[in-house]
């Protein structure tokens, strides 16, 4: 068995075309980003409108979990926790509360809402809920608002 050694030699290299090694220009690379940036401004908007929608759903969803773990506060202890005990009664037990039964949360933290802050329990209600209120504030964390800035509570 015979070896071509020619094909080892480094001067048998076949030399590279400038062609052959060409690059992108600037105006081609421009037009790219150019692109990118018009697909950029018609997707960006949806993507940030769902992703609003997405966090007032969540928001919604945490309120009835926690509106589920004040009506089970109410079926042990036969009141809802005062306005005083707050929300944490969810998590200690209140003092002259012989039949709680608590935690009512199972991870004994309460949750804050999609945008980081703490939920509002008010008793007796004043936002429209049945017997207490329930809510988030949104986005803003200021009453009222509109969009992700909207106040979610268990009165809608």
């Amino acid at each position: 068995m015979r070896l071509n050694t020619q094909a080892f030699q480094k001067n048998n290299r076949p030399s590279l075309n400038r062609s052959a090694v060409r690059g992108f220009t600037l105006l081609e690379l421009l037009i790219v980003l150019a692109i990118i940036g018009m697909l950029a401004g018609l997707i960006g908007p949806r993507l940030m409108k769902a992703m609003s929608q997405s966090q007032s759903k969540a928001t919604k969803a945490q309120i009835e979990m926690l509106a589920t773990a004040i009506d089970t506060f109410r079926l042990d202890n036969g009141r809802y926790p005062t306005q005083g005990d707050g929300l944490g009664a969810l998590l200690q037990q209140p003092e002259g509360l012989t039949s709680w039964s608590g935690p009512y949360l199972r991870k004994n933290k309460l949750p804050k809402d999609a945008w980081g802050f703490d939920f509002r329990y008010e008793i007796p209600p004043t936002r429209g809920g049945m017997d207490y209120d329930l809510y988030s504030l949104g986005a803003d964390d200021a009453p009222g608002g509109e969009n992700e800035n909207a106040d979610i509570g268990n009165w809608q």
